[in-house]
């Protein structure tokens, strides 16, 4: 067997079922560790985020709400569109609903890590800020741990050059080419040339360039949806109740031919809306680490509604228009699974739409996975690594787009999953310290406002 087959097991087997329970039982874990979280304080993560509590004298580099840009930026890519095309076209409509729970589950497992993350993360001399794995399994658990946080911030390193850059830039080449015969160096050039000009101005551009785009993206994206659900409302009512029946029969099938085990339709809902949400595995944290604030558990809240708006919000979307055109009953797969969804709705509007789509997601999903391997590097090799790890993540975006990847992706994709390991151990132990700091503040903040309103009263 040669090299590639053996990465291409290897990356078959780390996002196997193991990690796939590891992912959904750690969010499980969280979410009655932390009282559910996700659900009690939905409302005050929307207040956060909506910048009411934002100070600009407050330690950091970038507002929560451009932090939260950010992250979604790095999340809601490839998988959003061709990911949940392959659960539907392999675990049928009732993979949606374990995405849905797993979405979830996600909030809690978010908010943990990116409350870690402010926690313990390092104040530079010239006000800038490193946060994530990395530095809170090191500060938090002790110097003995730190052989764990190295192994983090090298698995970050790999992951952010093939599964953060050079798939984002080969599957937008390879889309532009196929629906438009735009040739593929120039599209690498053309995305080097837009990741270049973000990502040499820091967390800073990238906060505020996501900031702009990502709603943009959503919402496009969004209506776009609608429009391909709106003309075909009638049928939305028998789709959800298809979803919940096979999410629990297993008697979805694959071209509404070939039966499928229970076991396959949770699989694939989990799997791809872990590989989605990216939650547990720890590149989020490290751009929420970045936010202004002297409160970790605000930024918890905030990151917290990642999970939501990608596979609750986003990548339903996405697999309503898919069930709801019965797309999924053509012997169609990914990205071409998506484009045939959307044009049985308007002739030529999926390849112009979806081809467009994954242009901009892949762009996004650069400029925040770039920031995640300039943290790793920092952390291994010194800020004076920062410079020439841009120039290598700049010159990968183009050979990515030109380059058959093969064993390159699937290698990186071996250690994205490997992320989640060393992090999830880091986060289980220092958890603790979580929902006591998250007692200590809704603690005050529920005082703060019982005292807001006794003045109110006062004043009336």
């Amino acid at each position: 067997m040669n090299i590639a087959a053996l990465l291409n097991q290897f990356a078959g087997l780390v996002w196997g079922l193991p990690l796939v329970l590891l992912l959904v039982g750690a969010g499980i874990f969280f979410t009655y560790y932390t009282s559910g979280i996700q659900f009690s304080q939905f409302r005050h993560s929307l207040q956060c985020l909506s910048g009411r509590f934002d100070k600009a004298s407050d330690p950091g580099e970038i507002s929560h709400f451009q932090a939260l840009s950010a992250a979604l930026s790095a999340t809601i890519g490839l998988g959003n569109i061709a990911g949940v095309a392959i659960a539907i076209h392999t675990g049928g409509p009732g993979a949606v609903f374990w995405m849905w729970v797993t979405g979830l589950v996600g909030m809690a497992t978010k908010f943990v890590s990116c409350s870690l993350a402010v926690m313990f993360r390092q104040h530079h001399k010239d006000g800038s800020v490193s946060g994530g794995p990395m530095h809170y399994i090191e500060l938090g658990l002790g110097k003995k741990w730190k052989p764990l946080a190295i192994a983090f911030a090298l698995f970050g390193i790999a992951a952010s050059f093939g599964v953060g850059n050079m798939f984002q830039s080969n599957q937008a080449a390879a889309i532009l080419s196929d629906s438009f015969l735009v040739p593929k160096p120039l599209t690498g050039m053309v995305l080097a040339a837009l990741v270049s000009f973000v990502i040499i101005g820091g967390i800073k551009r990238i906060g505020k360039v996501a900031a702009k785009m990502v709603p943009g993206m959503c919402l496009i994206y969004m209506l776009g949806a609608l429009y391909v659900l709106v003309i075909n409302a009638t049928k939305i009512p028998g789709l959800f109740f298809t979803i919940l029946h096979d999410a629990f029969t297993g008697t979805a099938a694959i071209g509404g031919i070939v039966g499928i085990a229970f076991k396959d339709v949770v699989i694939q809902g989990v799997r791809r809306a872990c590989f989605s949400n990216e939650a547990g595995l720890g590149s989020a944290p490290m751009v929420h680490g970045a936010a202004k604030t002297k409160e970790p558990i605000r930024e918890g809240t905030v990151a917290m509604i990642g999970p939501f708006i990608d596979t609750i919000v986003i990548c339903t979307m996405t697999a309503l228009v898919i069930l709801i055109t019965e797309a999924w009953t053509q012997d169609l797969n990914g990205i071409t699974l998506a484009v045939f969804a959307f044009d049985s709705a308007l002739e030529g509007f999926g390849k112009y739409f979806v081809s467009i789509g994954v242009f901009l997601f892949a762009f996004s999903t650069m400029i925040s996975w770039s920031y995640y391997g300039e943290k790793c590097s920092e952390y291994l090799f010194g800020e004076k690594s920062i410079l020439t790890f841009k120039a290598v993540f700049v010159t990968f975006t183009f050979i990515g787009a030109v380059w058959e990847l093969g064993a390159v992706l699937d290698f990186s994709d071996a250690m994205a999953g490997l992320m989640a390991i060393p992090n999830l151990i880091g986060m289980t132990f220092l958890a603790k310290k979580v929902v006591t700091a998250s007692a200590d503040y809704f603690s005050r903040m529920k005082s703060a406002s019982i005292s807001q309103g006794n003045k109110a009263m006062e004043h009336k």
